[in-house]
């Protein structure tokens, strides 16, 4: 019988564990998966099938055309490229001016990449898709911790301010503590809280909420929004009071040991 190739995928793997979490996601649904490392980015214990340099796309294409792989998916932190190391081949060249051709900001590339990419024959999918246990499934509460009625003020502000930087392709996180204190920029989230624990380290008093939204528009087939344990820590050593998230949009890293550190943290995290 011939094998149901609906069912194969590459996973393109950028650093940390998410890649691991959603390679084991993946074939816990049944799907055949090709996992493809990034070099200079993946974890070695990931022990991928293929790797690849940052513009061996030619390469990737390559395997997958032979193996009958149609679908693709990317997870995993890239942080600083080192532009050196690119040496893009042929077909990620083409790939690329295809890209700049059509992008007009950070959100925009990534339509164009995944545009680009379907133009050449591939599906791109949602990783959080094709495995929703990889997020928070269904809004609310998730926390033992609740939120209160100032803390609500400061959720509403929160997702008002995130709407309008993410609009305006600024940043996707934003702390709130009655006003605006810190808005995400080309330095990235973790950067961004390491601002505010060191703006509010003498502080004794907490509150305030820390959220990671997507944009309007964004293309969440690519770089989803993602929280993990180090993002409650951050959050507590901030002396905030909670985090928002999206349901079903934002990957939650490890969400077990997300849940147990922001419940002895006593720290919130409502998903909207």
């Amino acid at each position: 019988m011939k094998k149901n190739t609906d069912k194969k995928i590459a996973l393109f793997c950028g650093a940390l564990s998410l890649p691991f979490l959603t390679r084991d996601a993946l074939r816990k649904h049944g799907w055949d998966v090709f996992v493809i490392g990034l070099k200079n980015f993946y974890d070695p214990k990931l022990n991928p099938d293929l790797v690849i340099r940052l513009g061996g796309g030619g390469t990737a294409a390559r395997e997958c055309k032979k193996r009958g792989i149609k679908k693709l998916t990317f997870v995993g932190a890239l942080g600083h490229v080192n532009l050196s190391d690119i040496r893009p081949d042929l077909w990620s060249i083409s790939v690329l001016l295809s890209v700049l051709k059509h992008q007009r900001g950070y959100d925009s590339m990534a339509v164009a990449f995944n545009k680009a990419l379907e133009s050449r024959g591939y599906e791109i999918v949602a990783a959080q898709d094709l495995a929703p246990e990889l997020t928070f499934e269904k809004p609310g509460i998730q926390t033992k911790t609740k939120p209160s009625k100032s803390d609500l003020h400061d959720i509403e502000r929160a997702i008002q301010v995130s709407h309008t930087i993410g609009i305006e392709d600024i940043g996707a996180s934003v702390v709130v503590d009655k006003q605006v204190i810190a808005v995400e920029a080309a330095e990235g989230t973790a950067n961004m809280l390491k601002r505010v624990v060191d703006m509010r380290k003498n502080r004794k008093k907490t509150g305030g909420v820390f959220a990671k939204m997507t944009k309007p528009g964004q293309d969440l087939r690519i770089d989803i929004p993602a929280i993990g344990v180090d993002t409650v820590r951050a959050v507590a050593a901030a002396k905030l009071h909670g985090i928002v998230v999206n349901a079903k949009t934002c990957f939650v890293i490890d969400k077990d040991a997300v849940l147990t550190a922001a419940n002895k943290a006593k720290i919130f995290i409502k998903a909207i």
